[in-house]
């Protein structure tokens, strides 16, 4: 029979129970042994859900206190030196997550595509590997002792190395895997001895363009780990691998996982020939969005394999459902017929066992639930909020060098200055500040009927005077107004324009502690009326210095959006842009004379094969010039961009054409810089001076040590000095101790600054 598995399951829980545990936690509120609780309580949640919805294997190690990658690394003892010696325990897995006083946190990027952030694996020449098994074994008898089937789930020995950074000069990191292999080896062995049957072998990085010498190593790998050990699922995700397809089905392993979600052009390659004794398994729910499955269209891509392989063919989502939240059963505020259309976790294995039914039973078992799903794909494509006709027009009306500002960013420069007359090294942050119990309790109350309207603005007006009083007090030059109206950067502008939904219990986890609710992008978009202006002008009536206007971009609105599926992309990025440039005149209009557009997202977005990366840069970068460009010489740009690789795509940048850029680079140890100074990157940079994801405060010498890396590649003229983030999951006591010295790290640079040139 047709069997059902998991790649993974959201650890957060129906309340977000993870992110309350560790918070306490951390705060010690609670000690080791009951967050462990906590822990163990939503493991047992999940495995009950995931079984109650038929599932036949259920994963294990799919659970991490903060990242998985970052419970990988702890795994198989690669513990970088400043945290000291011997095996790790949680509060060491906690301070390379978050740092500690005196060391810094491990970097932390993007998990390919997603906006989901994992802890970068640190290499070089004193790297040796451990084995520490008790992180997964735990699990693994937890569910045992449960009565269930599991199968672990442990990131590949390929991808791990691939998502790490070499942290000296001369280090390969490809060239540790020889001594990483016997380790992976001991790990299969361990769960061998606890009658684990599959283990599934996490390999994304195999739907990259890796470099020959990487992908020479497949057989290596996978020939040191067969045999010995229980029989492996190799797990490929966010991308097709039709390319590998004859090396990987003659690698030694029993089983092969495909995402068709996101190419089932990739299947026909497999099929062929695919070995007699090996087991594939098909994702044909996606993990990463949540929409409803065409279940009529499965089934008719599945039939014919389940005809071939019979019970070899395994049912699966296309990627671990860490992406969606985990289900609609207590959504009872949205719209019922947007409700009718989604799909999160929980539905989503329903979802797999209706198509496994119909595979082993015939459609006719599954006729009521294929006629649902006809009807919600029809009702969806006929309905009349779906489209707006206006919006259309105005995107076809849009001229090529729509987007273009008016002179170079050298004559704008002049302009801008004689207009802001700012320092050398201004000082400024990227936009939010502590989102305190206060804030909180101001919308909670507001959303309750508990306060009215006026009294919901005069709260936050409250506190945009305290960031403001705060900032000047600081001797900060470039100010915000902190954003205390704002839940989040995107779901805040998302909630205004037209084409969004909402949930009230959505969360996904991005990191950590850190989740989001985001919205689901349905529609045609568009801006009714102004968002931020009235904010905006508030502050700047506060104070004689320069406040910026603060607005995310269309991308990254896109990209942390649950996007519609039926149209292009590139066309809903467009209608985004229109609504935000149109944000941006009103903002200009109000006398606001720096706007920053944040699009941390534009790198998360960028397709991860090569060959379709020119057309998505064209569009994003598109997108973002009309969004922003169409101000006066004399209006000031921002865009702010983190927690990515920038190097291979700074052409793009470039083209944004954005007066200034803050980038995140602190934890790197302004490694992202050097990038961005052999380009000659010819405008403005804020290169982040300290980690707002640490509790640590960085001392002046720190950053001051960063910024003079910086000035070997950037013009004095033309640096920045800013944090990495915005400052919202940070206290206030921590904030203004951090930015006390970055004030005075910017000061001691203007003195050396001017005594060089005495």
């Amino acid at each position: 029979m047709t069997l059902i598995h998991n790649l993974g399951f959201p650890r957060i829980g129906p309340r977000r129970e993870l992110k309350h545990a560790l918070e306490a936690f951390w705060k010690g509120e609670i000690d080791e042994n009951a967050l462990r609780a906590a822990g163990s309580e939503l493991r047992r949640q999940n495995w009950r859900t995931q079984c109650d919805a038929g599932v036949d294997l259920v994963p294990a190690g799919d659970f991490a206190w903060y990242d998985h990658v970052l419970t990988t690394s702890v795994m198989l003892g690669n513990v970088p030196k400043r945290f000291g010696a011997g095996r790790a325990d949680l509060q060491t897995y906690f301070a390379m997550a978050r740092g500690a006083q005196g060391v810094a946190a491990v970097e932390m990027t993007k998990w390919f595509d997603t906006n989901y952030h994992y802890l970068v694996p640190e290499f070089d020449s004193r790297t040796r590997f451990r084995l520490d098994a008790s992180w997964l074994v735990d699990e693994v008898r937890e569910a045992q002792a449960l009565g269930l089937r599991v199968k672990p789930v442990v990131l590949g020995p390929l991808t791990y190395l691939w998502l790490g950074k070499e942290k000296e000069p001369g280090c390969d990191r490809l060239s540790l895997l020889p001594q990483l292999l016997p380790v992976y080896r001991e790990l299969l062995g361990e769960l061998k001895r606890l009658g684990v049957e599959w283990v599934q072998l996490d390999e994304p990085a195999l739907t990259l363009d890796l470099p020959p010498a990487w992908l020479q190593q497949l057989e290596v790998v996978f020939g040191a780990l067969a045999g010995g050990g229980p029989k492996l699922l190799l797990a490929t995700y966010f991308a097709g691998v039709g390319h590998l397809a004859p090396r990987l089905t003659a690698l030694p392993v029993a089983g092969l996982h495909l995402d068709l979600t996101r190419d089932n052009t990739q299947l026909p390659v497999f099929i062929d020939n695919f070995p007699k004794d090996r087991v594939l398994s098909l994702g044909v729910i996606d993990g990463r969005n949540v929409w409803r499955c065409d279940l009529a269209h499965a089934l008719d891509l599945l039939e014919p394999v389940h005809a071939q392989l019979g019970e070899r063919l395994w049912l699966a989502p296309s990627c671990s459902l860490l992406h969606c939240p985990l289900g609609l059963a207590p959504e009872s505020g949205l719209d019922h017929e947007i409700k009718s259309w989604l799909a999160f976790a929980r539905e989503k294995l329903d979802e797999l066992a209706w198509l496994k039914r119909g595979l082993t039973e015939g459609r006719d078992a599954v006729a009521y639930e294929i006629a649902v799903s006809n009807g919600v794909r029809s009702s969806r494509a006929l309905s009349q909020r779906i489209h707006n006709t206006a919006i259309t027009a105005q995107i076809a009306a849009l001229p090529a060098d729509a987007g273009q500002r008016k002179s170079p960013f050298t004559q704008r420069q002049r302009v801008q200055q004689r207009r802001l007359r700012l320092p050398l090294f201004p000082t400024t942050t990227i936009g939010s500040f502590p989102q305190t119990a206060d804030i909180r309790r101001a919308r909670r109350d507001f959303r309750s009927g508990t306060i009215d309207e006026a009294e919901y603005k005069e709260r936050i007006r409250s506190q945009i005077r305290l960031a403001i009083q705060k900032q000047e007090a600081l001797g900060l030059d470039v100010l915000v107004h902190g954003e205390a109206e704002r839940n989040d950067m995107v779901e805040y502008f998302g909630e205004q324009l037209e084409g969004f939904a909402f949930t009230a219990h959505g969360w996904v986890q991005s990191y950590g502690s850190r989740c989001v609710k985001p919205p689901i992008l349905y529609g045609d978009v568009s801006r009714p009326r102004p968002m931020t202006v009235e904010w905006a002008v508030y502050a700047q009536s506060l104070t004689t210095k320069p406040v910026k206007g603060m607005l995310t971009g269309p991308v990254t609105i896109l990209q942390w959006s649950f996007v519609r599926d039926d149209q292009p992309r590139a066309t809903t990025a467009l209608q985004i842009a229109l609504a935000i440039s149109a944000e941006v005149l009103d903002l200009e209009r109000a006398g606001i004379g720096i706007i920053q557009i944040d699009e941390p997202a534009l790198r998360e977005g960028l397709p991860l094969r090569q060959s379709e990366r020119p057309g998505y840069l064209e569009w994003a970068t598109r997108a973002f010039r009309i969004a922003s460009n169409g101000v006066r010489d004399e209006t000031q740009i921002h865009t702010h961009m983190c927690y990515s690789e920038f190097a291979d795509i700074l052409p793009a940048i470039v083209s944004l054409d954005a007066d200034v850029i803050t980038i995140e680079t602190s934890r790197s140890d302004m490694d992202l810089l050097e990038a961005f100074g052999e380009f000659r990157y010819p405008n403005a940079i804020g290169p982040g001076i300290y980690d707002i994801h640490s509790p640590r405060v960085p001392q002046t010498a720190e950053m001051i040590a960063l910024l003079q890396k910086a000035r070997t590649v950037i013009p004095d003229e033309r640096l920045w000095v800013n944090p990495d983030c915005g400052l919202k999951t940070r206290g206030w006591e921590e904030v203004e101790a951090a930015l006390a010295n970055m004030v005075a790290a910017a000061r001691e640079l203007r003195s050396r600054a001017k005594h060089s040139e005495l």
